[in-house]
């Protein structure tokens, strides 16, 4: 079968997962009445009279955007996590190792701690500030390296990530135990959620997810090639240092904005690639949109997982992600030492 077909059928199970995902949950709503809402809102397709006007509240206003981020901050996590070990040609790579999870963090924790409202921002001061300090920390990561190594290698920014997201870690763990009032919503953030996110998130997340993808997929080819190496790669005319760099820079607009308006959700970024490359093949022009496909359902999975498993109560997303991702990497890991 062609990638082509497989990514088409990839895509139609995901539309499945996600009305599904939308039917289930403490008030039940059939598949049926649930397909019938969506096409309504979006299509102005006649509605059933027998639809509970609830119904529409609750599947159009609730669980649709809820969903939707899901699967759109699944699917930019799974790309980042795609270009990250491409980039780093390391099957264990994660954008999260470039310091960008700590630096959100430590900027939502000084929203959460200060109790700032940015004029005009009111309630997304908090995403807009640790999307900008997750930015800041991935260029800094970046111009580090590339003062350290003109080449920027692979071992060279994974150390320097490493250093400064152990530092940031210590800053945020200080600023938690002198303001210990503040812990348990600082914890909570850290391990992510999709409660109470609107439509307004979704359209927040939508142009940095336009940016990030449509430049990385200017660049498929050289990280094709670059996968072979650096020296078969400025053999082939291909800038490595530059490329890195841009790719960095494009890798930290997904990652910034997944991890500011759902919080530090981990494993996705790792799972979902090495998936999409069993089915597609490693050719990125194939890899990136499988990863997408693969990351947001997985994401909208361990959601619906997390918000019905204890209900009416929720999990964080971050510990479902977590408890399927840790075996995942250690199997990784060890299959690669056994080979």
């Amino acid at each position: 079968m062609k990638n082509r077909n497989r990514i088409v059928i990839g895509f139609i199970v995901s539309l499945t997962i996600i009305v599904i995902a939308v039917s289930l949950g403490s008030a039940g709503i059939s598949l049926g009445d649930t397909a019938q809402i969506i096409l309504h809102k979006i299509f102005r397709l006649p509605l059933s009279s027998e639809i509970d006007p609830r119904s529409v509240s609750i599947v159009w206003l609730l669980r649709l955007p809820r969903v939707l981020l899901a699967f759109l901050v699944g699917g930019s996590l799974a790309v980042s996590g795609a270009v990250c070990q491409s980039v780093l040609r390391n099957p264990l790579a994660s954008p999260y190792i470039l310091g960008v999870s700590s630096g959100a963090s430590l900027g939502a924790g000084i929203i959460i701690i200060s109790g700032i409202a940015l004029p005009f921002l009111g309630g997304f001061s908090l995403p807009l500030t640790g999307f900008v300090f997750g930015l800041v920390t991935v260029f800094f990561v970046a111009a580090f390296s590339s003062r350290i190594d003109k080449s920027m290698s692979s071992n060279t920014i994974i150390l320097c990530g490493m250093v400064l997201s152990l530092f940031l870690n210590a800053a945020l763990t200080t600023l938690s135990a002198i303001f210990s009032d503040d812990l348990r919503r600082i914890v909570l953030w850290q391990m992510g959620s999709f409660a109470m996110r609107g439509w307004t998130y979704v359209w927040l997340i939508l142009p940095f997810l336009a940016i990030g993808i449509a430049g990385i997929f200017l660049y498929t080819k050289e990280m094709d090639i670059l996968s072979f190496g650096d020296d078969v790669a400025k053999t082939a005319g291909v800038e490595t240092g530059s490329l890195r760099k841009k790719l960095l820079a494009l890798t930290a607009v997904l990652i910034g904005a997944a991890v500011a308006l759902s919080g530090v959700i981990g494993f996705v970024d790792l799972i979902a690639p090495h998936a999409a490359r069993r089915i597609t093949g490693s050719r990125h022009r194939h890899l990136i949109p499988m990863s997408f496909i693969l990351g947001g359902s997985l994401m909208v999975c361990a959601d619906l997982i997390a918000r019905t498993i204890i209900s009416p109560s929720e999990l964080p997303v971050g510990a479902i992600t977590a408890l399927i991702g840790a075996p995942f990497f250690a199997w990784v890991y060890f299959r690669r030492r056994t080979q």
